[in-house]
């Protein structure tokens, strides 16, 4: 990513939510999560388009998502493979937040 943060937007029903960010070319990135209950909640989707992959959108998304999660009290599934290896890389800074699937 170059020396600019990416703007990420958020979303949130009772259901879910996600974070997302425009890219310049009209299309979007974006980790989405669906509710578990309990204050659990299950990141399950992340996509970066094509043109725009290698540049850190995607761990900014994660990081805003752990972010949110550890000011909201919540704990996270991580069921999508990019963000359950971003749990790994960041292991045992983000352990607390971990939960597991119901």
């Amino acid at each position: 990513m170059n020396d600019n943060t990416p703007d990420i937007q958020t979303e949130e029903t009772t259901d879910g939510g996600r974070y997302f960010v425009a890219m310049p070319n009209g299309e979007e990135s974006r980790l989405t999560w669906r509710s578990l209950g309990d204050g659990v909640i299950d990141a399950n989707h992340t996509f970066v388009p094509v043109p725009y992959r290698e540049e850190g959108i995607a761990e900014a998304l994660v990081e805003r998502l752990v972010a949110d999660a550890r000011a909201k009290g919540r704990t996270i599934v991580p069921s999508c493979w990019f963000v359950a290896d971003e749990f790994k890389r960041h292991a045992p800074a983000w352990d607390d937040l971990l939960a597991s699937k119901s």
